[in-house]
């Protein structure tokens, strides 16, 4: 259900939700093959997609219907998108095709999410009754701030990739995401690691200045033998 492959050139991993009839749905056992597969990835990129024609819908409904423990069910994929956020690589959504629900969220949990002109994103839990709950509600308004953030989890409107783009939920709309895999792959990945670190960080304001100047002498030291 979980495909790992690195790249031709080996300078980039694949990961993707392989389960094409569900909509690449997710269920527990797969969150966990997921998480792995991220974290123990040893190429310093990873591109994260989905087989056929969706990026994924999200949590399997059947399961979700079928929960003794909901609260835990929520915990465990947020411990996943905790876990992608902070994986040592930096991980790429290559959204093409439909993201929905806990689709978006694993989405969020990226560090970069690409879209080709066929993607499409919605929050849908409340138009049954639920909402996301892997972490979507603190990180969607992260990414496209509170207003835009309500107005997709409260509506389940579709957004289309250009809209997506816009509103910054996207950084580019791509015909090929791994051309963004190869352009970031394409740089060192003691950089990349710091970068990812340092930008995480600072996006939740936290104080970096610090940890800034370490991380540059180090890598200083690294490139040029002080």
């Amino acid at each position: 259900m979980i495909r790992a492959e690195r790249a031709a050139d080996g300078e980039y991993r694949t990961v993707t939700i392989d389960r094409p009839e569900a909509r690449n749905a997710l269920t527990p056992d797969s969150l966990d093959a997921l998480e792995r597969a991220v974290v123990e990835a040893d190429e310093p990129v990873v591109l994260l997609r989905g087989a056929g024609s969706a990026f994924c819908a999200g949590a399997d409904l059947g399961v979700v219907e079928s929960l003794d423990d909901p609260a835990a069910f929520a915990g465990h994929g947020q411990r996943v998108a905790d876990a992608i956020e902070s994986a040592d690589a930096v991980v790429i959504a290559a959204v093409d095709g439909a993201a929905r629900g806990g689709g978006v969220e694993l989405a969020l949990a990226c560090d970069l999410r690409v879209a080709t002109p066929e993607a499409t994103f919605a929050e849908t839990g409340v138009s049954f009754g639920l909402f996301g709950a892997w972490g979507g509600t603190a990180r969607l308004p992260r990414v496209v701030g509170e207003g835009v953030a309500l107005d997709i989890a409260c509506s389940a409107r579709v957004v289309d990739a250009e809209e997506a783009r816009r509103m910054g939920l996207v950084s580019r709309v791509v015909s090929d995401p791994s051309t963004v895999a190869r352009e970031v792959a394409d740089n060192d990945p003691e950089a990349l690691s710091a970068v990812k670190r340092l930008v995480r960080a600072g996006a939740r304001g936290a104080e970096t200045a610090p940890d800034e100047r370490e991380a540059f002498a180090r890598l200083h030291g690294e490139q040029f033998g002080e």
